[in-house]
């Protein structure tokens, strides 16, 4: 009987397991194929503006000229081309930039969640999460308003005497900087939260009894038992703001030319299917690579320990 049991028990579970496969093969795979596919055709005046197309009415003959006639000298145009290499670039600097400051104002609000009374902290988790429940456009529309040259922060910043006449915040990196930070706010506080709240409490304790002062406690206990949550918040807004292309469109300038911007452009604007096609696929093996190695370094510790 416990030998049938255990006999049924895969059948049982395979559902499950095979479910999120499909859903990678639906919704990841299918589409990438497609878009690797026009990546390696030729830009066409045409329906769909690019060539060649499969035509499975042609049988193994159309297979064959299909094949025939992929190449990749789309690919050889991002290289050639330093507006795309820019592009990535920026994306990166941008990204990078704004992931460091996310962890420097998140970490400290994450920890006091952490450390708050346990019947405050659904509330105080609620107005981390509040934004949330406004449109990203409208709360983009809104840092326009408050960074015009007599918006709200230029009022607040002169009537307390900063500054002496206002300053140019709107069309800057400076105010993609902020749109980012406060868009992407919650992604960061979130996991950080997550790691520090279910940490041992008695191992701080224990680091006192043996004379550590709070702040070695901090960073020799506390810092490295968050870092999961530091690698997952990281992730969690390094890799969507390299594609970000609302905040950047809405409150930059020419000169923050971020890659998603450079996509909408070839797709929407050029109709350059095949270009813009090879910087997406170049664009997922950028966002994809971290997320390889980082779960590739918790599979070595989970089997260190």
């Amino acid at each position: 009987m416990t030998a049938g049991k255990r006999a049924r028990r895969p059948s049982a579970l395979r559902p499950s397991v095979l479910l999120p496969y499909l859903w990678l093969v639906v919704f990841f795979a299918v589409p990438f194929l497609i878009v690797l596919k026009i990546s390696l055709s030729q830009s066409t005046i045409a329906q769909p503006p690019y060539e060649p197309v499969l035509d499975l009415a042609a049988g193994w003959q159309g297979l064959k000229d299909f094949v025939a006639g992929l190449s990749f000298d789309t690919y050889a145009i991002l290289v050639e081309d330093r507006l795309y290499l820019l592009s990535y670039l920026k994306s990166l600097q941008v990204a990078a930039v704004s992931t460091a400051v996310l962890l420097v104002i998140g970490y400290p609000v994450a920890y006091g969640l952490a450390r708050a009374p346990r019947r405050l902290q659904p509330v105080l988790l609620l107005m981390v999460v509040l934004p949330f429940w406004i449109s990203l456009l409208i709360r983009v529309y809104a840092w326009m308003t408050i960074l015009q040259r007599e918006g709200l922060l230029n009022q607040a910043l002169l009537a307390l005497g900063i500054v002496d006449q206002p300053v140019t915040w709107l069309a800057s990196d400076t105010a993609v900087y902020i749109g980012l930070v406060y868009s992407y706010f919650p992604f960061m506080v979130l996991p950080l939260y997550a790691a520090l709240e279910r940490m041992d409490e008695s191992l701080l304790e224990a680091a006192a009894d043996l004379g550590s002062p709070p702040w070695k406690s901090f960073w020799l206990v506390t810092v490295p038992l968050s870092l999961p949550g530091v690698a997952a918040g990281a992730l969690l807004c390094f890799i969507p703001i390299v594609g970000e292309f609302v905040i950047p469109d809405l409150l930059g300038s020419s000169a923050t030319i971020m890659i998603g911007q450079t996509l909408w452009s070839e797709f929407f604007a050029n109709r350059d299917w095949p270009v813009a096609s090879a910087l997406a696929v170049v664009l997922l093996v950028l966002l994809v690579a971290p997320i390889v190695a980082y779960r590739q370094h918790e599979a070595r510790e989970t089997e260190e320990r």
